[in-house]
């Protein structure tokens, strides 16, 4: 008997499917073993509008209902309890409260923008708003990974690695997935990481609250030894790395090492 259990495009990508459903076939591939180092460096797939995604995550950021998306229902039952106010993992809380901020239509396009955000008003034209996106998860924790890496379960790629992995890097000299982060914030690397993609594709956590550049991604230089002895060394590792490989059948994350370990001498001594 047959069944019919295809899924729509939404299930599909709730379910791992979409973009890695895309890229299993060349991870699979006899060229996959070549995947993790010559990817950053390949043009991408398609010639690509954008130059550069910039993802600005706002950890703990305000309400997005007193800024750019107004709540009517949050009008229509204030002070009113809704279903679910109780449960036994939440405080206890008061009714809903709605927003104490004016919207106006803004722009050509009439997007309401709170009071708060006058400047963006004049460039809401310029933006496009996405209400049709939703959580189910009210915890912080979860939330962040299912933002980043579009589930609550820690096992996908971040948003990051696959935009890295679908269109490469034009820069080989230069990682092409950064992250820009003060400190450490809920869940750490696990936002950035690659998971089941190779381990070259994770982002460089550079924590910025430094102010000397030096120190902004760690152990990037090494004072005690200069670039001819530095290349030496480098190669001693790979030859060592090499004979490993060769006992070895995964070895994406020693890979992924000796490109960092890479990239960092040329950042220092290329360019």
């Amino acid at each position: 008997m047959i069944n019919d259990h295809s899924l729509d495009r939404r299930h599909l990508l709730r379910l791992g499917g979409g973009i890695g459903m895309l890229g299993l076939a060349q991870l699979l591939s006899a060229e996959g073993a070549e995947l993790s180092s010559s990817a950053l460096s390949n043009g991408p797939h398609f010639a690509p509008r954008a130059k550069r995604v910039i993802h600005l995550f706002m950890n703990g950021g305000p309400f997005q209902g007193d800024l750019f998306d107004p709540k009517p229902a949050l009008e229509k039952y204030a002070g009113q309890r809704p279903e679910g106010a109780d449960l036994v993992t939440e405080r206890p809380t008061g009714g809903l409260l709605p927003s104490p901020f004016k919207f106006q239509p803004s722009g050509e396009s009439g997007v309401p923008v709170s009071e708060l955000l006058p400047k963006l008003s004049q460039s809401i034209d310029d933006i496009c708003v996405l209400r049709s996106m939703h959580a189910d998860n009210p915890n912080h924790g979860p939330a962040l990974l299912q933002m980043n890496n579009g589930t609550i379960v820690p096992t996908r790629p971040s948003m990051g690695a696959w935009f890295l992995y679908g269109l490469g890097t034009e820069n080989p000299d230069l990682p092409g997935y950064v992250v820009l982060c003060p400190g450490r914030p809920v869940r750490f690397s696990i936002l950035w990481n690659s998971a089941f993609l190779p381990s070259s594709f994770q982002g460089t956590y550079i924590n910025h609250s430094k102010i000397d550049p030096a120190t902004m991604i760690p152990h990037l230089t090494n004072s005690t030894l200069d670039a001819q002895t530095q290349r030496r060394q480098l190669d001693l590792l790979r030859q060592l790395n090499s004979a490993h490989f060769e006992t070895r059948s995964e070895t994406s994350s020693l890979d992924a090492r000796s490109q960092a370990i890479e990239t960092a001498y040329r950042m220092q001594f290329q360019g």
